[in-house]
């Protein structure tokens, strides 16, 4: 019998990315509500408790909900996107590169908490550091960040794309988050293995999707003074067989003049490129990646793929 998997908030954003690339596999049974019932709770209660993995496209409130619909249930496996779950020490962090055994970890757990877009960029830069002490914990770390206007939902995409709206968002590019207080610090932070929040920078692009995370860093102020090539060798190390993640080489980032934040738009795999300047001791570490593949709906579907398989 095929395993089914429900996705509970199908029509949104993210729902959909997922039931598209859901869409031609016949190795799975994709349970559905029509748009027309996605407010029939019996029905969402019904789909979820009879489903294998479902897969939670919720605001953190209804993610919440929807696991408390499982009480009596220990048989459904979970995986959910919102913000709710990913710094809980019950849920594995569905980030399955970001250290050794954690793809073992989510594909075993019954409840998995997805990454955020732009903490799966932030992570995969910091964690490696902070591993292998190069990074101190307490050093003051600043991601800078620019996203496609898809991260923002239905609700963004319409000020974006609308120009009739009374709310139409014409700029080409703005910062948001101006207080410092994203709700992504506190993953960034307890997955980057940091003892104090990073300074984190947000912004939204005119354009779809895509993503560009940055983490500057001073070299004199790692331990052991590193080189450009220290670094590249440490993520060439945390990173070695992997798939998804690339890094790209040492040569070939420093022969970039400019590093586009959609290249990767429509894949579910990021990029990371070590640059900067060791004449005047400073490194910026950079990662691409979707903000609707690696960023959220590519990393649903594979972490469900780990959780089949294990």
């Amino acid at each position: 019998m095929k395993p089914k998997i429900f996705i509970d908030g199908e029509h949104g954003t993210t729902g959909l990315q997922i039931r598209t690339r859901l869409a031609d596999r016949r190795d799975v049974d994709v349970l559905s509500i029509p748009v027309e019932e996605r407010r029939n709770e019996q029905m969402r209660t019904d789909l979820l408790n009879e489903a294998d993995i479902a897969i939670l496209c919720l605001p953190d409130v209804a993610s919440r909900q929807a696991v408390d619909m499982l009480e009596g249930n220990n048989s459904t496996r979970v995986i959910d996107s919102s913000t709710a779950y990913r710094i809980d020490p019950d849920w594995a962090y569905g980030f399955a590169e970001m250290a050794k055994g954690q793809a073992e970890k989510i594909g075993s757990a019954r409840f998995v908490a997805n990454p955020g877009c732009y903490p799966t960029g932030a992570i995969a830069l910091i964690r490696p550091l902070r591993e292998a002490g190069v990074l101190a914990g307490d050093y003051p770390v600043t991601v800078n960040a620019v996203s496609g206007y898809t991260g923002g939902g239905k609700a963004l995409i319409a000020q974006m794309e609308d120009e009739t709206a009374d709310d139409h968002i014409a700029a080409p590019l703005f910062a948001y988050g101006l207080g410092l207080n994203h709700k992504h610090v506190p993953e960034i932070t307890e997955h980057g293995l940091l003892d104090a929040a990073p300074i984190f920078s947000p912004s939204v692009g005119r354009f779809p999707q895509g993503m560009l995370v940055q983490l500057p860093l001073f070299l004199d102020r790692l331990k052991g003074a590193p080189k450009l090539g220290d670094i590249h060798a440490l993520l060439a190390d945390h990173y070695a067989g992997q798939t998804i993640v690339e890094l790209v080489s040492l040569d070939d980032s420093a022969a970039l003049k400019r590093i586009d934040a959609t290249e990767l738009a429509g894949k579910d795999t990021m990029k990371l490129f070590v640059c900067g300047n060791e004449a005047t001791g400073q490194v910026n570490l950079i990662a691409i990646l979707d903000n609707l593949g690696k960023g959220a709906s590519g990393a649903a579907v594979q972490n469900m793929n780990l959780m089949l398989a294990a």
